[in-house]
């Protein structure tokens, strides 16, 4: 800043005429001037030895910042091109899929394959996907990752039906999801219980998860499995509910009584509080805290009370003498 306030008040300066004017260090001088050529402030003049002009403060970010500003623009042009080239050849991988093997099924290990190998079925998918996501509201990166994919799809012309549980209701992002691709025209139910992970493209090639790697995907293409898988899909589906894009007060509680009775029967199975959390698609503490609520309705001091009271008079038992509960507070139920 001193530098460059003197050199303002002057024509042209030099390194020594700084050096003596201000009492600055020889190197800080050097690495002054030029730090400030870089910038722009200031202009080596032609013909001096060693001279410098100050330009106008108000021009120098235009001379200095614009040609950086002018190919980061150009480097996002180009990655936009190299992205819509490789996904010219999506269409070629999902084909692929179908064709690079005899084998009835395949079994992937790697996440990122088992995204490829999906964006490539999306991408080459002509009439009809079927998707069931259980576990509650998804996470953003996922939903980020699939909201763009299948957008494309039902822009095409592609029938989309997906299916949730109910925890997934209150999930923010999930809802915000839900909001974008209905409008496209895709069809979103939800189910109180536990649903398995599968997605199946024209009904010909089914993804499926495998038991013990969380990332890995199991792709069926024999045709009599993939048959077997849709008509498990078209069951759940008849027996779920649509997803509701407008918060209802009275429908969602109604939602959170059926979670509730739920989780009551699973308790009754002898089932720990962690499995019915998963299978409900919410966290420990939320299911943990659905347990206490109902044994207060029914003033119960033990689960095995409440069981008992449940069984004995009835789910209306535990709604009797209070209101219908409110919703549960969003992002909390899949906490």
């Amino acid at each position: 800043m001193e530098l460059y306030r003197y050199a303002l008040t002057k024509q042209v300066v030099t390194a020594g005429k700084l050096i003596a004017a201000l009492d600055l260090p020889p190197e800080t001088v050097r690495d002054g001037l030029a730090g400030m050529v870089d910038l722009g402030l200031l202009r080596r003049v032609e013909g001096g030895d060693g001279w410098y002009a100050a330009t106008n403060p108000d021009e120098a970010p235009e001379g200095t910042v614009g040609p950086l500003e002018r190919a980061m623009w150009q480097q996002r042009a180009d990655i936009e091109r190299a992205r819509k080239r490789l996904s010219a050849l999506a269409p070629l991988r999902g084909r692929q899929a179908r064709e690079r093997t005899k084998s009835p099924s395949e079994r992937i290990e790697d996440l990122g394959d088992v995204r490829g190998l999906i964006a490539g079925l999306a991408a080459s998918c002509e009439e009809e996907v079927l998707t069931s996501q259980p576990g509650g509201g998804r996470r953003e990166a996922v939903l980020e990752e699939a909201v763009g994919r299948d957008e494309q799809m039902l822009r095409r012309g592609v029938r989309m039906r997906t299916l949730y549980q109910h925890t997934a209701r209150f999930s923010p992002g999930t809802r915000a999801y839900v909001e974008r691709v209905t409008r496209l025209g895709a069809d979103v139910r939800t189910l109180d219980d536990r649903i398995m992970r599968l997605l199946v493209f024209d009904r010909k090639v089914a993804v499926i998860s495998v038991r013990d790697n969380s990332n890995g995907a199991m792709i069926v293409y024999d045709p009599d499995a993939v048959h077997f898988l849709v008509n498990a899909f078209e069951l759940a589906w008849s027996s779920a509910q649509p997803f509701p894009l407008n918060w209802d007060n009275g429908e969602l509680a109604e939602i959170g009584e059926e979670l509730k009775l739920k989780i009551f029967r699973l308790l009754s199975e002898g089932l720990t509080d962690q499995v019915i959390a998963k299978r409900m698609g919410m966290s420990v503490r939320t299911c943990r805290r659905h347990i206490a609520e109902v044994m207060s309705r029914l003033e119960a001091e033990t689960r095995f009370r409440a069981g008992y009271l449940l069984g004995s008079r009835g789910w209306q038992a535990a709604a009797r003498g209070s209101e219908a509960s409110p919703p549960v507070a969003q992002g909390d139920a899949t906490s």
